[in-house]
């Protein structure tokens, strides 16, 4: 498959700013590697700018560790060193200035951040990739999607077998059983983009496009992988393309970066770091 021409080619006079600036809300005390996966996928992927909002507490083990060209963004947090809902009005002061919000990788399900996060998804007008803790705050809490401030925003969710089966109350049996129709209802009556992860994950929008991928391997299967995936995503709308078409192409070079990694490694030896160094090698392959 080869990539939308809009990211394999830029213009002479473009600037850091033409390529989108990530606002990543990630990590807490016990997983701040998600946010910094996120953050480098998102960067390997064409991304300007990307700024990590992160428990303030943590902002000088983040830097140490962080990608030199990343930023942060120091927030108020609760005892436990997650985000803390009495960060939302510098999130949401904050999120003027980006383009694409990412929400949930690491974020803990500590009850003030899960707040924060719904206050976010109903508040902030800004297309928003929805993943790990963001989606456990929004079980039993799926009409936030309907109840937003805004008009049809780009939304999209990015939900392993075992997520969504929480977030629609069934068992994973079910979903694995009809994972093209639950994705088609779901995106249509959630007006959004739903990313179902798995072998062959299933992108659907809203419209009723739908993609069926290719790419990837079970080595894959391992933690911080979705980190990569959604980093990798952001940084598509970021740089412009519509939902659906940065979801489709999102899960299709980082299963080629999986796949090439792989190779390299072995699937047993597999981890989420090596899917972002094979990032170039796989839009190369794209090209």
């Amino acid at each position: 498959m080869r990539l939308p021409a809009q990211l394999l080619y830029r213009n002479k006079n473009a600037h850091k700013a033409s390529f989108g600036h990530i606002l990543l809300l990630a990590g807490s005390a016990r997983f701040s590697g998600a946010a910094v996966l996120c953050a480098k996928a998102a960067m390997r992927a064409g991304a300007g700018l990307v700024t990590i909002g992160i428990p303030k507490s943590l902002n000088t083990a983040i830097i140490k560790i962080k990608p030199a060209e990343v930023m942060t963004l120091p927030l108020a947090e609760t005892k436990e060193l997650t985000l803390s809902s009495k960060a939302f009005k510098k999130i949401s002061d904050f999120a003027k200035k980006a383009d694409v919000l990412v929400i949930g990788p690491g974020l803990s399900q500590n009850k003030s951040t899960q707040r924060l996060i719904r206050k976010v998804i109903m508040a902030v007008d800004k297309p928003m990739v929805i993943d790990a803790d963001g989606l456990n705050a929004l079980i039993g809490n799926l009409n936030i999607l309907r109840g937003t401030r805004y008009a049809v925003r780009g939304t999209i969710l990015t939900p392993h077998p075992g997520e969504m089966a929480r977030l629609l109350g069934v068992n994973v049996a079910n979903i694995q059983n009809k994972r093209k129709e639950i994705a088609q209802e779901f995106a249509r009556d959630y007006g959004l983009t739903l990313v179902l992860k798995g072998n062959h994950t299933i992108v659907a929008d809203r419209k009723k496009h739908l993609f069926k991928n290719t790419t990837g391997n079970p080595g894959m299967a391992s933690a911080g992988s979705g980190d990569v995936l959604s980093g990798i995503i952001a940084a598509f709308l970021g740089q412009g393309l519509a939902p659906f078409t940065a979801a489709k192409y999102g899960v299709f070079l980082h299963g080629l970066a999986g796949d090439l990694a792989a190779k390299e490694k072995t699937q047993i030896a597999l981890i989420a770091s090596d899917i972002i160094e094979k990032i170039p090698a796989a839009i190369k392959r794209c090209s």
